[in-house]
């Protein structure tokens, strides 16, 4: 049998990117060859081993063609004729249809290494056409390679998006969908992702809250950009370049929703598209099978981000309220978090990009000093029961209107 090193190893390879991890291919062998060299059997669908000293994975090469809807009706062939080239003519893009062999020569039956020289995200075959989940997969790739100026081929393109006016992503389930979406957030150009998926008509399928927003108008004055749609991307970038978390991203994607149920004869104003915002959010984060840390954050980020963005405007009252409703006190870094979300929402403004957003660093002194205030003290003075907590919430406004006075305003941003 002969062993290959395919896919993404040999595509970050020879990009010079650090390479993660290592897919093999094996070639003329059966499952019992696998077997009786100590390799442990981990596919269900297909044979997939993990080598038994480095774990990494080695699947037989195979055929797969299509018997069904979705992602899962394939029937596959791994029997011992199945050629490399027949393994790599499956895969998605030419760009992961590589191998190496074991003298680390290349084999590249597909053009793989030209699309890699000119930066081109192209599909195999029509085959690609037989998997939904590749219309993500792409979009996903864009978001990763962006920032080395890959683009995808206008052929794969117009492949993608005849695959979605054929109704074939309806046929794929949340938690596949989450899975891409949740990596996409996390590449460094998530907002690909999503611009992509609009442009293939993905976004309606799986995104419609979030579809929608394009077309919405915002005031000139805080967004010269306008649209609410392109907003929402600059949000996303911005906050990729703020923070690695999924939640933080999250929040960010979905944070203007609001915006898509206010009333059009009242546009570019959307007042009240905060507390609007959270049933699109609940609705999206369940279809998708959301984690809750992420829904949690993302919830508070529409209910309250332009109370933040409005800090310095506040009574301290109405802060201590805020805080209160966010869980500050059991759950501080969840609280820095939507604040964090609230920068990258500031940022994401043409010409704001580079604005300091004081307000994050005020409110995060007003939980401090809120939190100063002792109630051992106050239990100490002989206050009881609810009047125990009454005392907490006046002496934590107080803390906090001693602050807001000695604090200056900076100029409105």
């Amino acid at each position: 049998m002969n062993i290959y090193l395919v896919g993404g190893a040999v595509r970050d390879q020879l990009l010079g990117l650090t390479v993660s991890d290592k897919d093999w291919v094996v070639v003329g062998a059966t499952e019992q060859a696998m077997l009786d060299r100590g390799y442990i059997q981990v596919g269900n669908d297909f044979p997939v081993f993990l080598h038994p000293k480095t774990k990494e994975e080695y699947a037989l090469a195979r055929t797969e063609r299509k018997n069904g809807k979705g992602y899962t009706g394939f029937e596959v062939d791994s029997s011992q004729t199945i050629t490399l080239e027949q393994d790599l003519l499956r895969r998605d893009l030419t760009i992961n249809a590589m191998a190496m062999d074991e003298e680390a020569q290349l084999i590249d039956p597909y053009n793989g290494q030209k699309d890699l020289k000119n930066k081109i995200l192209r599909h195999i075959s029509p085959a690609f056409s037989e998997d939904p989940l590749r219309v993500l997969r792409v979009a996903r790739f864009a978001a990763r390679y962006h920032h080395l100026g890959f683009q995808v081929a206008e052929e794969t393109m117009e492949l993608m998006s005849l695959m979605v006016r054929d109704g074939e992503l309806d046929h794929l389930i949340a938690e596949r969908v989450w899975k891409e979406t949740s990596r996409a957030l996390l590449e460094p150009a998530p907002q690909v992702f999503f611009e992509l998926l609009r442009e293939c008509g993905a976004l309606r399928v799986w995104f419609p809250e979030l579809n929608k927003l394009w077309g919405i108008p915002n005031p000139a004055k805080w967004h010269p950009e306008i649209d609410t749609g392109v907003h929402t991307m600059m949000v996303l970038q911005q906050a990729a370049m703020l923070s690695d978390d999924l939640s933080i991203r999250y929040a960010a994607l979905v944070h203007d929703f609001g915006k898509g149920l206010t009333n059009p004869a009242l546009w570019p104003s959307h007042r009240g598209h905060e507390k609007l915002g959270i049933e699109p959010i609940n609705a999206l984060s369940a279809r998708l099978k959301v984690p809750n840390h992420c829904n949690d954050l993302a919830v508070l980020m529409s209910e309250f981000h332009s109370h933040v963005h409005r800090a310095f405007e506040l009574k301290p009252s109405t802060i201590l309220n805020m805080l209160n409703r966010c869980d500050a006190w059991r759950k501080p870094q969840r609280y820095q978090d939507m604040l964090t979300t609230c920068k990258a929402d500031a940022r994401g403004r043409t010409g704001f990009e580079h604005i300091a957003y004081e307000q994050a660093d005020y409110l995060l002194e007003t939980l401090d000093v809120a939190q100063r205030v002792d109630v051992q003290e106050i239990v100490s003075d002989g206050f009881k029961g609810k009047d125990i907590k009454i005392k907490l919430d006046e002496k934590r406004t107080q803390a906090i209107a001693e602050l807001k006075r000695n604090t200056p305003v900076p100029e409105a941003n």
